[in-house]
């Protein structure tokens, strides 16, 4: 029963690499002078395999950048090109650092199988490194009175070129920063770090102000749109009065004056009257009929006496 599993495991590092091969994002796309992380994973079997980073369309020509075997060597590219390996998350990671356009092109993410049968397991990404501006977030939604904050990003070829922040359609509204790289006033602060960031703060926000701005450095721009929601509101919390306070809310009780009292006591009067009228017309309907029922049987008195 053993002897299939041990073949198995033994025949596990020849598995075709679309079992449990390398595998990667076929694309990125980075900023100049920025950094870049590229995240490689592998099947189980390579665990415990060397992985390495290298530049090329083809693995026998590539150029290898870092290795996890020598990780501190002198041939990372001038430590410019790290490499990190989880054999726990079977993944190993390459970060490049201060990019430039000249970096553009295609590397591999390979596993060193070693064998003389067997070719190294690679997978391919293209790195593209762009020139100008890119912004963290170009939809902003910010309500009436706070404060919003954009945050444009810019090419190392930037760094020296002039920043302004401005309405688009109106270039009369522009405002560039100083030579410390700031600019503020009531309404808006503006920060230029040099490296490869600027920094616009919106304060104290208006209806007004919903628009689409442009993010400037030199000839570079990018779009933003602010959308400036209403301030909410507050409305009370109308709740139904108990009993004790509906008492407290009644008009206090007029004093009883003479005029009333005298016309309050008319009405009981009449009520009155109108009372001993209706008794007297009932005890003489029914002593009527006493008499006309006595009058009519004088024959069936004696036999109902008897």
């Amino acid at each position: 029963m053993l002897q299939p599993f041990t073949i198995t495991l033994s025949l596990l590092p020849f598995f075709p690499a679309f079992l449990c091969g390398v595998t990667t994002e076929g694309e990125h796309a980075v900023m100049e002078g920025q950094h870049l992380t590229v995240p490689c994973h592998y099947g189980p079997q390579y665990a415990g395999y060397v992985k390495y980073w290298c530049r090329g369309k083809m693995r026998e020509f590539c150029t290898s950048l870092a290795r996890t075997d020598e990780p501190h060597s002198a041939n990372s590219a001038e430590e410019k090109v790290s490499i990190f390996d989880d054999p726990v998350q079977l993944v190993f990671t390459v970060t490049m650092s201060n990019l430039k356009e000249g970096d553009s092109g295609w590397y591999m993410c390979a596993v060193e199988i070693g064998g003389i049968w067997s070719a190294d397991d690679v997978a391919y990404t293209y790195i593209k490194v762009i020139h100008g501006m890119s912004v963290v977030n170009s939809f902003l939604i910010g309500e009436e009175g706070s404060s919003l904050t954009v945050e444009c990003h810019y090419s190392e070829r930037c760094r020296e070129s002039e920043k302004r922040w401005c309405r688009s359609g109106d270039w009369s509204s522009c405002l560039p920063t100083g030579s410390d790289g700031r600019y503020e006033d009531t309404s808006v602060a503006i920060s230029d770090d040099r490296t490869r960031t600027l920094t616009i703060t919106l304060k104290k926000l208006q209806m007004r102000d919903t628009g689409w701005y442009l993010c400037f450095a030199g000839r570079q721009k990018k779009d933003v749109h602010v959308l400036v929601t209403p301030r909410p509101t507050t409305t009370s919390v109308t709740s139904t009065p108990t009993t004790s306070q509906s008492v407290a809310h009644l008009p206090a009780p007029k004093p009883i004056s003479k005029e009333s009292w005298n016309r309050h006591n008319h009405i009981l009067e009449s009520m009155l009257v109108c009372a001993t009228v209706m008794l007297l017309v009932g005890l003489a309907i029914l002593a009527r009929k006493l008499w006309i029922q006595q009058k009519q049987d004088p024959v069936l008195r004696p036999v109902k006496e008897i």
